[in-house]
């Protein structure tokens, strides 16, 4: 299957694994939303709308930026109803938005606690609120959150409750809505990376440079969404997929493509769970967690 005049819809979207799933999608020629906040360079963070509308249309697809804070529901109403106007519809919504802080209970300032549970939770029901009325009308409707896996041990709590609350919740979108709208064939699902991958976030909190030279690409994420994005609704829902495990199912067997650029191990990602360690080919260092 393609994603040929698929229209989607993607909080965040003007940068990192937000942007590598637009651009992948693109390249069948699906027409893209990307509702972000960066309307305007930021010396610190690198894209926005406008650029990353640009590159989806280089890349072979139809894009629409829109200026939107997934909190604020007449935002959210205003950035749907723009891209049923552009497009005639909505076939997919990803909600990749997301913050980050990774402080213990006493280093959390309640407006950071704030910002992470209206972006992550709240945002991620939000938007798929608002678009399900139009996925209830497509030929295959997915929802994908940029969410991990439900693995309830304390090592994912203890040294940033307030920011895994705020992924949980996400996830707990996934857990639900799965179920509420099985009998209107929405799939919905949540994808997460085996490993850190290079983005803004890993530059700017995780690590820098150094953490970056052992993390994969986006394009490992991208290539994963692909495949979950054009499996058949109603056969493939309520999943926590794993980007690796997804590909070795669609036959890829070498993963050095993606990186590390530093070459080596690359690094575990956060909430993943011990098992799938088991199950995947690659080798990779547990410094996180």
């Amino acid at each position: 299957m393609t994603l040929k005049d698929k229209t989607i819809f993607m909080s965040g979207g003007s940068r990192g694994i937000g942007l590598a799933i637009a651009l992948r999608a693109a390249r069948d020629g699906a027409n893209v939303v990307v509702a972000a906040k960066t309307d305007s360079p930021n010396p610190k963070l690198p894209g926005t709308i406008h650029s990353a509308v640009e590159e989806i249309e280089a890349a072979g697809g139809k894009g629409l930026g829109v200026v939107c804070d997934i909190r604020d529901e007449a935002q959210v109403e205003a950035a749907v109803a723009a891209a049923v106007e552009r497009f005639g519809g909505i076939d997919i919504c990803i909600n990749n938005a997301s913050a980050i802080a990774l402080t213990g209970t006493l280093q959390t300032e309640m407006k950071r606690y704030d910002l992470m549970n209206g972006v992550n939770a709240r945002g991620t029901f939000l938007v798929s609120k608002t678009c399900i009325p139009h996925l209830k009308q497509a030929a295959n409707p997915h929802i994908l959150n940029l969410s991990p896996p439900l693995d309830m041990s304390a090592k994912w709590f203890r040294n940033h409750v307030a920011y895994t609350m705020a992924k949980f919740g996400m996830s707990m979108c996934t857990l639900g809505m799965a179920e509420e709208f099985r009998k209107d064939g929405i799939a919905v699902n949540s994808l997460w990376p085996l490993t850190a991958i290079d983005t803004a976030a890993v530059r700017n909190v995780l690590g820098g440079d150094a953490m970056a030279r052992m993390s994969r690409s986006p394009e490992i994420v991208a290539d994963a969404a692909h495949a979950i994005l054009t499996r058949p609704s109603r056969e493939a829902t309520g999943n926590f997929y794993i980007d690796e495990l997804v590909l070795m199912e669609e036959g890829v067997s070498d993963f050095s493509v993606y990186g590390p650029q530093g070459g080596g191990e690359p690094v575990a990602d956060f909430f993943v769970p011990d098992w799938v360690f088991d199950k995947v080919s690659s080798k990779v260092s547990h410094m996180l967690g």
